[in-house]
């Protein structure tokens, strides 16, 4: 199976991309969601150790396969380790039929202008590197918008294209992520700036480069439309952005060409404390959930 097997399953798959990247700043949140306190581990690696226990879970659940998820992203630490036995990423496209992404940002800068822009990542070129060696198809990187601020906005988008060139010279795909923070007053008039700036970046890329797009579920209904139908775009995934999975499917449904990248939505209603079967049960409901509404548009 070739790169070009894993883009015309991130293409014209029928599923979603599951978010499993969570980082350390997110991770212990993560955990109490699935009913780990702070009081059981009392490092960052016993930490890790955790949340690598319940990503190898999920990954290993007979629902979690290639024909209804066509991409999972990792953390940096997830694709340094094994799942059933082999590398995270192998073991994702190989066992699975899922496409590998990772996780490159080194989380948010301060604010600033109304959005919070990507530190610095100075170690993107290694990175990027061992990500291709170990099988990684392409990268996701997030920043913030929390405000209608045409000039924060601008620079949030022209920061995440300039890094997106840097992935691409490395042969990897790009996930562009300016999430606009859910509750904010000015949602709408945000998203309307957001998408004429991306707009601009996109056709300024080479003919034969293509980018994906991770959004916010926006305010009115295929407003991200005529992204979804850029020749410079692979594909636009959404964020449940603290939506309940419910109101995150519900929105989802109603944007044409855009699927799931959900990370908490997808893990609402997993526990450690449930057997095995529980545990798989919960979580194949949520993946169809995810599924249809990814497929509903």
């Amino acid at each position: 199976m070739t790169k070009e097997d894993q883009r015309l399953k991130i293409l014209t798959g029928k599923g979603f991309i599951a978010a499993l990247d969570q980082s350390g700043g997110s991770t212990p949140k993560a955990l109490r969601l699935y009913g780990i306190g702070d009081d059981e581990y009392s490092s960052e690696a016993e930490m890790f150790d955790l949340v690598h226990r319940m990503r190898a879970r999920i990954a290993q659940a007979p629902a979690f396969n290639g024909d209804k998820i066509i991409g999972a992203i990792l953390f940096e630490k997830t694709m340094d380790r094994e799942i059933g036995g082999k590398p995270s990423a192998a073991y994702l496209w190989e066992e699975r039929g899922i496409v590998p992404f990772l996780k490159v940002d080194k989380g948010l800068a301060g604010e600033q202008d109304g959005v919070r822009l990507m530190k610095p990542i100075p170690d993107l070129e290694e990175l990027l590197g061992r990500a291709k060696a170990a099988g990684i198809f392409g990268t996701k990187m997030r920043s913030v918008i929390d405000s209608a601020s045409e000039n924060g906005i601008a620079a949030n988008v022209a920061q995440q294209f300039e890094v997106a060139r840097t992935i691409l010279s490395h042969g990897l795909v790009p996930i562009i992520e300016p999430e606009v923070t859910i509750s904010i007053a000015d949602k709408r008039q945000a998203e309307d700036i957001l998408l004429a700036e991306i707009r601009k970046h996109l056709d300024e890329l080479p003919e034969g480069q293509e980018v994906m797009l991770k959004l916010t579920l926006p305010e009115v209904a295929d407003h991200y439309r005529p992204l979804v139908d850029h020749d410079r775009v692979l594909r636009v995934v959404a964020l449940s952005g603290g939506y309940t999975r419910d109101e995150a499917n519900e929105r989802l449904a109603q944007n044409a060409g855009v699927v799931a990248s959900f990370s908490r939505a997808l893990t609402e209603g997993l526990s450690v404390q449930q057997s095995d079967a529980a545990f798989n049960d919960t979580l194949a409901k949520s993946i169809e959930s995810i599924r249809e509404a990814s497929l509903a548009g």
